[in-house]
C-alpha cells in the first residue's frame, strides 16, 4: 500500500515545505540524502535471496516431500499466517516507527532459511511458511519508512527510488540464482546457504537504520506553537491543531475508518478497490502454486534444467516495464475503466488456461511472464485512481483495508480449494478453479462496461437534443443583424 501516490504533497508549496516543518523534523540536506541512499541500498540488498526462486523444487527434491504435502499441507500456511499478522504488523509498524518491524522482518528471513537448511519435518516447513507470512506483511515498514525522511514535495521521487531499488534487487537475485544453478552447477542446498548469508547481512544493515521520530498515525508531530498549516488528517477529523493534543492515535484511526466508509460512494474509488481485492487475491494464489505446476509439467532430476530464476527475472523486468508504460496511458478512465479491466482480466484467464493445459514448459513460462506483466500494468493505474483524491493518511489506510480484504478472500479460497481439510485439490484442478475465477471476474467487468456505455449514451442524447433545440431557436429569438460575436459563435 504505497502512500507515495497520494497527493498530500499538494497541501503546501514545494519551496516552503522545510520552512513550515517543525524544527524536530528538519533534516540537514546532505543527511537526508545519505539516509535515502542507505535505505535504497538496504532495500536492494535485502532482496538478494538467490534460493527463493527454487524453494518448491528444493522441497520436492532434496527434502523429499511429496507434492500433496507441499500443495495441500505446507503452502496453505503462508496464506493463513499472512492474514493473521497483517493487521497487527500494520499497526505496530507505525506505532514502533518502522525500524523494529524491519528488524523483525530480517529475523524472520533468517528463520526461513535456517528451517530450509536444517528442517526435515512437515511441521518445520509449515513454520517456515509462517515466517514467510511475517516477512510479506512487514514489507509495509520499508515502503512507508522513506516518507518519514523527506518533505512531502519529494514523496513521488523518493517512492520511485525505493521501488526501483527493490525491483532491481529482485531481478539481480533471480539472475544470480539462475546463473549459479545453470552455469555453476550449484545445488539448491548450497544456494540456500548463500541466501542465508545474504539475509544475515541484511539484518546487520537493518541495525544501522535510523529510527524516525515521526510516523503516519501514532507518532504525529504536535503542531501547536508553530506556523505550520494543520495536517490533512487534522482537517478531516475536525482538529485545527490549536493546542489540543491527541492522547493516542486510535481516535484518529477510527475517524479515518468512518471516512473510508463514506468514500466508497465514489465510483472510481469503489471500482479500483474491488479490482485490488478480487484480482490481487487470484494473482497471489497463482504465484504461490505456480512452481508446483512447473514441477508437474516438467519434472527433472537435473537442477541445471530448472529455470525458475530466469523466469522470475523476466517477469520482474516485464512488470517494471509495464508499470512504467502505464504512466503514459491517457484515456478517459471514468468511461473506459471497466472495459480495460475486463479485457485485461479476460487475457489473464486465457493465460491461466494455457498454463494449465500445455505440456510445453516454455509455453507455461511465457504465459506466467505475461500474466505477471498484465497485472503489474494495472497496479499503478489502480494506485493513481484510488489515491488521486485522498490525503496521505487516508491513502495508506485505504490500501491497508484493500489488502486485508484481499487476504481474507485469499484465505477463504485456500481453505476451500487447497487445504487438505477442504477439497484438497492437486495443482491442475486448482488452476482450473483460478481460470474459472478470473473468467467470472472478466464477465462481470465487461457487463459493467456495457452498462457504463449505455448510461453514457443515454446521458449524451439529451445534451445533444438540447443543443440542437437551442441552435434552432436562435434565429427566431435574435435578429441576425443584432447578434453579438459570442452569440454568432454559438
Amino acid at each position: 500500500m504505497p502512500p507515495s501516490c497520494c497527493r498530500a504533497c499538494g497541501a503546501m508549496p514545494k519551496r516552503d515545505d522545510d520552512a513550515k516543518k517543525p524544527a524536530s523534523e528538519t533534516v540537514p540536506d546532505q543527511r537526508w540524502k545519505l539516509q535515502v541512499f542507505y535505505l535504497c541500498f538496504y532495500g536492494f540488498m535485502t532482496q538478494i535471496r538467490p534460493g527463493e526462486s527454487f524453494i518448491t523444487p528444493y522441497l520436492l527434491g532434496a527434502k523429499n516431500f511429496t507434492q500433496t504435502e507441499v500443495t495441500n499441507v505446507i503452502t496453505p500456511v503462508l496464506t493463513y499466517s499472512y492474514m493473521a499478522v497483517l493487521v497487527p504488523i500494520f499497526l505496530l509498524t507505525d506505532y514502533l516507527r518502522y525500524k523494529p518491524v524491519l528488524v523483525l522482518q530480517s529475523l524472520s528471513h533468517i528463520s526461513i532459511w535456517l528451517l530450509l537448511v536444517f528442517g526435515t519435518s512437515v511441521l518445520a516447513m509449515q513454520l517456515m511458511e509462517f515466517f514467510y507470512g511475517i516477512t510479506m506483511a512487514a514489507r509495509i515498514a520499508y515502503s512507508s519508512y522513506i516518507f518519514s525522511l523527506v518533505a512531502p514535495s519529494r514523496y513521488q521521487r523518493m517512492a520511485s527510488y525505493s521501488r526501483s531499488s527493490v525491483l532491481l534487487g529482485v531481478f539481480t537475485s533471480s539472475v544470480l540464482g539462475q546463473l549459479c544453478v545453470t552455469l555453476g552447477s550449484v545445488s539448491f542446498f548450497t544456494l540456500n546457504y548463500v541466501s542465508l548469508g545474504f539475509v544475515s547481512f541484511g539484518l546487520i544493515l537493518t541495525l544501522f537504520l535510523e529510527r524516525p521520530q515521526r510516523s503516519l498515525f501514532f507518532n504525529r508531530p504536535e503542531e501547536a506553537g508553530n506556523e505550520a498549516a494543520p495536517a490533512e488528517l487534522d482537517k478531516m477529523t475536525g482538529d485545527d491543531g490549536g493546542g489540543r493534543k491527541r492522547g493516542w492515535g486510535e481516535a484518529a484511526l477510527c475517524r479515518m475508518l468512518r471516512e473510508v466508509g463514506a468514500l466508497t460512494r465514489q465510483p472510481q474509488l469503489r471500482l479500483w478497490s474491488l479490482w485490488w481485492v478480487f484480482n490481487s487475491a487470484g494473482y497471489y494464489l497463482m504465484l504461490y502454486y505456480v512452481q508446483i505446476l512447473w514441477n508437474e509439467i516438467y519434472s527433472t532430476t537435473d537442477n541445471r534444467h530448472v529455470y525458475n530464476g530466469g523466469v522470475d527475472a523476466a517477469s520482474t523486468l516485464l512488470g517494471a516495464v509495464a508499470s512504467f508504460a502505464a504512466g503514459y496511458v491517457k484515456i478517459r478512465w471514468t468511461l473506459w475503466s471497466e472495459l480495460v479491466i475486463g479485457l485485461v482480466t479476460a487475457f489473464q484467464a486465457g493465460l491461466l488456461l494455457l498454463m494449465n493445459t500445455t505440456s510445453n514448459i516454455w509455453l507455461c513460462y511465457a504465459a506466467y511472464v505475461l500474466f505477471r506483466g498484465s497485472y503489474q500494468f494495472l497496479v499503478p493505474i489502480a494506485i493513481f485512481q484510488i489515491a488521486t483524491s485522498l490525503s496521505k493518511e487516508l491513502c495508506a489506510l485505504v490500501f491497508g483495508v484493500n489488502t486485508f480484504f484481499a487476504t481474507v478472500l485469499k484465505t477463504i479460497i485456500t481453505i476451500i480449494v487447497a487445504d487438505k481439510r477442504g477439497l484438497g485439490l492437486s495443482v491442475h484442478p486448482q488452476f482450473y478453479v483460478y481460470f474459472g475465477y478470473f473468467t467470472l471476474l472478466a464477465v462481470v467487468y465487461l457487463l459493467a462496461a456495457v452498462g457504463v456505455g449505455i448510461r453514457h449514451s443515454r446521458q449524451k442524447q439529451p445534451a445533444e437534443l438540447a443543443l440542437a433545440k437551442e441552435s434552432c431557436q436562435l434565429p427566431a429569438e435574435v435578429p441576425v443583424q443584432e447578434k453579438s460575436p459570442q452569440a454568432a459563435a454559438v
